[in-house]
């Protein structure tokens, strides 16, 4: 198989194939497109072996975002469950805090073959069962994509003028990018990757306990020893019916087992944090057709900002490969819809103008972080920090130091700034709480650190170049102060 295309897209999750939408969208269909996915096309989409894995939650501002521009929409039963927003629980679940607004819990095994009618309506060409296992390069440009088709075992090579790489956060197409380039090959695997699994369950009703199940809302959990480096979640789906599951970081979940005399993996947790929901009785397995061979996932995600390039000559990454799940709770979703329609808008754009090079795509770049991107350096950091924090020093922290500013903040998705730390008044008018402040200094001072840190980093995003000349600077500047937030706010042993 030798065939030739305008674009590629490699990989047919939720950035993958709202890509290849927005690139015939936007261009009326002038451009030939293909999306290639390793998967039959009766699992179109499928992240891993074991299913559609995915904590399944997004805004409904960043689903509206993507469905308008390209004029889509989506229902039932790839909507399944409509929710007011995501409370986080402190450890002792004594503070809460709202923050995302309208959403919606999807059914990505359901979702996923709506996108593949989507595709073929827009005239994309959509080739199953096909592992790209490397880029194709000519004159410093890629030049398409090489690899099998897994049935027949036949070698495949097809050629573009650009390759979209939407193949996850192992993507071997960036790994071995074959050209010089500013993107980033690998990921900080000990620091940055998040192990994660999760149950689909319907179950009956426990206790009245609506800091462990509300049918209105997604609910995560900070704890230490439940989800050591990560967090637990609780998405409803119905009445009766939830995505239950978590993330840790492998390290802080060896250093927890140490501590604690036990040897509990990923999955164990995930069952004894099902088992303590105590308002979730008899929990079983979906039976629901809809999840058929997707009720239970184990998976990993990348929670650092975003490849700080996006970008090659004829190459682009996006979704999981860009890195681009939000590192403070890994949704992937949003950014991923997000990205998509610059990502489409900036293609057609530099296929019309005749010049696929890394400075023509380098918009994608700039829109993307003015947009999203700007974000995330600083909630890396502040994601960093909270994981060396214990269960009693974040709970402490979220009771006394978040402010109704800093809860619209995160409501935003913003970074909080915390200027409770500030209010001499508050710590004098609470004795309790000087006389706790000053047994624990530390954790008032690392918080104010995080705050300032985002700070920085957020303006030095401001000032992301706006070519390729000029990001050697830039990215000399922004990455010596990460380093200085990574060295002073590190997890520590405490």
């Amino acid at each position: 198989m030798d065939k030739s295309y305008d674009v590629i897209v490699v990989g047919g999750g939720v950035a993958g194939a709202h890509t290849a939408m927005a690139i015939s969208k936007f261009s009326g269909g002038r451009f030939r497109v293909l999306l290639i996915d390793k998967n039959a096309r009766s699992e179109f989409g499928k992240k891993t072996k074991t299913g559609w894995s995915c904590g399944d939650a997004v805004s409904k501002k960043s689903l509206d975002f993507a469905c308008n521009a390209l004029g889509i929409s989506y229902g039932y039963p790839e909507i399944e469950h409509k929710v007011d927003g995501v409370l986080v629980y402190s450890p002792d679940h004594e503070s809460k805090v709202l923050f995302d607004g309208d959403g919606y819990i999807l059914n990505r095994r359901t979702w996923a073959f709506k996108q593949l009618e989507y595709l073929e309506k827009f005239g994309v060409e959509v080739l199953d069962g096909i592992d790209a296992q490397g880029l194709l390069a000519n004159g410093g440009f890629v030049s398409g994509v090489y690899g099998k088709n897994i049935t027949s075992g036949e070698d495949v090579r097809l050629h573009s003028k650009i390759v979209v790489d939407a193949s996850g956060s192992a993507s071997k197409l960036r790994t071995n990018l074959p050209i010089n380039s500013f993107i980033e090959r690998e990921i900080d695997k000990e620091n940055d990757i998040i192990g994660t699994g999760r149950y689909i369950v319907e179950f009956e009703l426990g206790e009245d306990d609506e800091t462990w199940f509300h049918p209105r809302y997604c609910i995560i959990h900070l704890d230490q020893i439940l989800a050591p480096g990560g967090y637990s979640w609780v998405f409803p789906k119905g009445e009766n019916k939830a995505n239950i599951g978590l993330g840790i970081l492998r390290q802080l979940l060896n250093r927890r087992n140490r501590k604690l005399g036990v040897n509990d993996s990923l999955q164990s947790l995930i069952d004894k944090y099902l088992a303590i929901n105590r308002a979730i009785r008899n929990a079983k397995p979906s039976t629901s057709p809809l999840d058929e061979n997707n009720v239970f996932n184990i998976w990993q995600v990348p929670v650092r900002r975003q490849n700080d390039c996006l970008v090659a000559n004829g190459y682009a990454i996006i979704g999981d490969a860009a890195w681009m799940p939000r590192p403070i709770d890994a949704g992937g979703i949003g950014p991923a819809l997000e990205a998509s329609v610059i990502l489409g808008r900036c293609i057609v754009e530099a296929l019309e103008d005749g010049d696929v090079s890394e400075e023509s795509l380098w918009k994608y770049n700039v829109e993307y972080v003015r947009r999203r991107g700007y974000q995330m350096a600083s909630f890396e950091v502040l994601r960093r920090y909270l994981q060396g924090l214990t269960n009693e020093r974040i709970s402490f922290g979220m009771k006394y130091f978040l402010s109704q500013e800093d809860v619209e903040n995160i409501k935003r998705r913003e970074h909080p700034r915390f200027p409770l730390l500030n209010s001499l008044i508050r710590y004098l008018l609470d004795g309790e709480l000087r006389k706790r402040i000053k047994q624990d200094p530390g954790l008032a001072k690392g918080l104010r650190l995080t705050a300032e840190k985002s700070r920085r980093l957020i303006s030095l995003y401001s000032q992301y170049p706006e070519s390729p000349e000029g990001f050697e600077a830039w990215h000399k500047r922004f990455l010596a102060e990460l380093q200085d937030a990574y060295e002073r706010l590190s997890p520590q042993d405490s």
